[in-house]
């Protein structure tokens, strides 16, 4: 796992996403990411949740207003490196984030995670969510980070291999996004491998899976590390391999909390 060196300067980088009370998923585990690797982490919060080891119990979604506040207020004045997005949880905000998104400039990279379905299989993301995600937030991004499941909600057809994946992530790359990385965590074999592909070129990032129960908030992490990489102005290939070293070290020190699944360890925050 590699952090921005010393000479750097420290990349600012915005999420935009849901709360996680408990603390192993959603805003936090994407500040903790940022303020890991040396960035400095700001939020927008999209909706809160009453949420623990054992599950989701309650969300609240922020009013529009709130949200767009908390972007301007970030943006305008701090101002912004690196964006990352994950839950949104209906079309309305699906929306006004992609509105929102449009008015920083394409210079600013964006990563988005969908957090279309959850570790239990519940849809977090409404049938014109969906649509709207494809139409609207995925032109905007840069590089759009499903897992297989997600994958295959997305598209209509299950992603079971690597030669399917292929496939999902040209299908995905008709929506508009610049980069699929399509997460194979999911898959039937002993290795987590993941595919980058921008329809030229392909990438495949290939991780010994560890076996370990504790991976709340292994997606956000591992999406908030890209942008948090690409805030530092390196290349989308650089900064997803930097990322996935994070976020495997991260998997390797998960550890117990509560009664559930409990977090990813992140490096560097022992």
């Amino acid at each position: 796992m590699t952090r921005p060196g010393a000479g750097t300067a420290r990349p600012r980088v915005l999420t935009i996403a849901g709360s996680d009370s408990g603390g192993g998923a959603g805003i936090q585990a994407d500040l903790k990411t940022v303020q890991a690797l040396g960035g400095h982490g700001m939020s927008a919060i999209i909706l809160v949740t009453a949420q623990n080891s054992l599950g989701v119990s309650g969300s609240w979604p922020l009013p529009p207003a709130a949200i767009e506040a908390q972007f301007r207020a970030c943006v305008d004045d701090i101002g912004v490196d690196a964006i990352k997005t994950g839950a949104l949880g209906d079309e309305r905000t699906v929306r006004l984030v992609a509105e929102l998104l449009g008015t920083v400039g394409g210079h600013v990279p964006v990563v988005v995670d969908p957090v279309a379905l959850s570790k239990h299989g519940d849809t977090l993301l409404a049938g014109q969510a969906r649509t709207a995600l494809l139409a609207e937030l995925l032109p905007r991004t840069t590089v759009f980070t499903p897992n297989l499941d997600e994958a295959a909600w997305l598209l209509g057809r299950p992603v079971p291999d690597r030669a399917a994946m292929c496939e999902a992530a040209r299908d995905l790359l008709a929506h508009g996004p610049r980069w699929i990385l399509l997460k194979g965590g999911h898959l039937a074999d002993d290795a987590a491998a993941d595919l980058l592909t921008d329809g030229e070129s392909e990438h495949w990032f290939v991780a010994e899976r560890i076996p370990n129960r504790h991976t709340h908030g292994t997606g956000c992490t591992y999406a908030s590390s890209v942008a948090t990489f690409l805030g530092t102005g390196v290349p989308v290939p650089e900064a997803v391999q930097r990322a996935k070293d994070y976020v495997t070290e991260a998997i390797a020190l998960g550890y117990p909390l509560g009664a559930g699944i409990g977090p990813v360890g992140h490096p560097g925050a022992r």
